[in-house]
């Protein structure tokens, strides 16, 4: 019997952090599954068959077949007969090339956060607001022995994560009452109430010392220091943004000072 893959087993990696997201009720199933399709082949940066796409992103083998099938008539993807394999085209890569000009791989914020990598060898994540989520819109992975593989476009709850805490410290008490608040009402994260008096004291952390530091709330094993970027760096992202070092939390604990130095001194260097 065949044995489905893991993100895990795809990558030969031992943590992963973020994955294939569910799709909200409110989305087409049909363009939110091609799209993922498309991240999941930036995941991988390899050639893959429709089994092994199938088995990652939990989909019927049938509709991946047919989905596959559109993006290759379409252009975005490149099937070759003889491996039976696909991969993405030079057409993806050029999307939204206009709109993401300052993110591009000449980018300054692209440099700072490749500095930042071969600095301390560990991911360096970029995050932005998504709803109710923080969202990894960029990342660089690490390079050290020990590491972890963050999956760029994985999300995490605003009220439950070091990117989340990180970017609402801009934001009024009363803002995130209400994002509390509405958390709640959508069912709590994991099915449980998020206390406001807590997410409060973990974002006035952040105000208080200039950023979030956080292990084992969502990646067991595992964490992220993360800081707001300054208005002049954020505008290049074009919303308020956060970079973080995420790492295993062996590397992470002991190296806490080394590497937030290492991300005030990248700042610094920037300009800011």
């Amino acid at each position: 019997m065949h044995k489905p893959k893991s993100l895990r087993d795809a990558l030969t990696v031992d943590t992963i952090a973020g994955g294939a997201e569910q799709l909200p009720a409110s989305v087409i199933k049909s363009a939110g599954r091609a799209l993922q399709i498309l991240e999941m082949f930036d995941v991988l940066q390899r050639r893959a068959t429709v089994t092994e796409i199938s088995d990652l992103l939990s989909y019927p083998q049938s509709s991946t077949t047919m989905l596959l099938r559109s993006l290759v008539a379409m252009g975005y993807l490149n099937y070759d007969i003889r491996e039976r394999t696909y991969v993405t085209s030079s057409r993806v890569a050029l999307l939204g090339k206009w709109a993401a000009s300052t993110l591009i791989s000449d980018g300054r914020i692209i440099q700072v956060m490749r500095r930042i990598n071969e600095r301390c060898g560990q991911a360096v994540v970029l995050a932005a607001r998504n709803g109710l989520m923080t969202q990894y819109i960029h990342v660089v992975q690490a390079t050290a022995s020990v590491r972890l593989f963050v999956v760029q476009g994985s999300t995490r709850p605003l009220v439950r994560s070091g990117t989340g805490f990180a970017l609402m410290a801009e934001l009024p008490d009363a803002d995130i009452r209400r994002i509390v608040m509405r958390v709640n009402a959508d069912g709590g994260i994991d099915g449980e109430s998020v206390r406001q008096d807590d997410v409060l004291a973990s974002v006035q952390h952040v105000r208080d010392k200039g950023y979030a530091f956080t292990i084992g709330i969502n990646t067991p094993d595992a964490g992220i220091i993360a800081m707001p970027l300054p208005p002049v760096l954020a505008a290049d992202v074009g919303q308020s943004a956060v970079i973080g070092i995420g790492a295993a939390s062996a590397v992470l604990v002991p190296r806490r000072r080394e590497l937030l130095d290492i991300l005030l001194e990248e700042f610094a260097n920037a300009g800011l």
